[in-house]
């Protein structure tokens, strides 16, 4: 069970947290989750974190940065989005097996300073060319640039831009209300400030920016999520553990899903990850839904196609309000959960992934 998560405010790429690489960005939660505990370094097992862009293994920087003994192993997990919830998803199972009694899981991304990528040249001599991304895919399965898969899945799934801005008006207008009121202060570790939200964001000033791939299209700067900067670090513990040490509040992971579909409709991936996880443990009664908004349509699409209640779903704001810190951003959704949750209550977080790849998991709160 997860006993301590804590976060980063989420910074806007080539922001306040522009300068923080992401071993600065992941250490200061490590020794923040362990004071949480009152769980000296050493007794954790493993570091499990999350990242799309650095390359390398990003885990094992923040381990050692974060004042982690050199015996501690680490590892990194690249699925993409869904990065963040499928390390704190295993990391749960693992212990649940009894192959580990502390485990430190979630994501961190610096969109800020993340290396770029360079193709090799074909001959000696030959100029380098920038790579915009990884690829997702591979043939004879399309590969299409998010944007572009966003506004195709929006058109057939037949949301349009007017609802699009409304979802992302909402998304700003929840996040900005919980600012204000100091709600998200407990989840943070320093800087409580996060860049992204906006109150005066409303739908029609959302509505005169142009679309970002032209006429026809319904994605804008307005409606995607922006890149951002920001870590999540969780507590995972076994019963036994959690017992001695008595946690004011713990989230319990009840079932996980993770399924695939088309690339080529990669936003709409934890339609059939929640349709398994319902198979496994049904949620219909799930007090919280955080669900990953990279994009207001693909946001749209899952809620529809899954059938979630808007109501409850992403009630502080989303990515598009806080921004997308890639391999972070599924683990926001549990320490959102962590915080927000009261004894008893349900909640689920999911994320579609680029490449097609969706994951869900059921917690329920304990204690608090």
């Amino acid at each position: 069970m997860i006993i301590a998560c804590r976060r980063t405010a989420v910074g806007r790429a080539g922001g306040r947290q522009r300068t923080r690489t992401v071993d600065r960005l992941g250490a200061p939660l490590v020794g923040a989750v362990l004071a949480d505990a009152g769980l000296p370094p050493g007794a954790i097992d493993e570091v499990w974190l999350g990242n799309a862009l650095e390359g390398g293994n990003v885990a094992r920087r923040v381990a050692l940065a974060g004042g982690l003994p050199v015996e501690v192993p680490a590892f990194t997990v690249d699925r993409q989005c869904a990065s963040g919830l499928d390390t704190i998803i295993d990391a749960c199972q693992r212990v649940a097996a009894g192959q580990a009694e502390a485990v430190l899981a979630g994501g961190v991304e610096s969109c800020s300073t993340a290396p770029w990528r360079v193709a090799r040249p074909a001959h000696r001599g030959g100029t380098p060319a920038f790579l915009p991304r990884a690829p997702f895919s591979a043939p004879p399965y399309p590969d299409p640039d998010p944007v572009a898969g966003a506004d195709v899945l929006a058109a057939a799934e037949g949301i349009t831009r007017a609802e699009q801005d409304a979802w992302a008006a909402r998304s700003h207008a929840r996040a900005a209300a919980a600012l204000r009121s100091g709600h998200l202060r407990a989840e943070c570790v320093g800087d409580d400030t996060d860049e992204g939200p906006r109150a005066d964001l409303d739908e029609r000033r959302l509505a005169r920016l142009p679309p970002l791939l032209g006429p026809g299209g319904s994605a804008t700067v307005g409606n995607v999520a922006a890149e951002a900067d920001a870590a999540v670090v969780a507590l995972v513990v076994s019963s036994a553990l959690a017992q001695r040490l008595a946690p004011g509040r713990s989230l319990r992971l009840v079932a996980a899903a993770r399924a695939g579909c088309d690339p080529g409709r990669a936003g709409y991936s934890a339609v059939p990850a929640l349709a398994r996880l319902a198979e496994r443990a049904p949620f219909t009664g799930a007090a919280r839904i955080e669900l990953n908004e990279a994009f207001a349509g693909q946001a749209l699409a899952c809620l529809r196609g899954a059938g979630l209640p808007e109501a409850r779903t992403n009630l502080h704001g989303g990515a598009l309000a806080f921004g997308h810190p890639f391999g972070a951003s599924g683990a926001l959704l549990v320490c959102r959960l962590f915080h927000d949750l009261a004894p008893d209550e349900t909640g689920i977080a999911a994320v579609p992934a680029m490449g097609g790849q969706g994951s869900a998991a059921v917690f329920t709160a304990l204690g608090g």
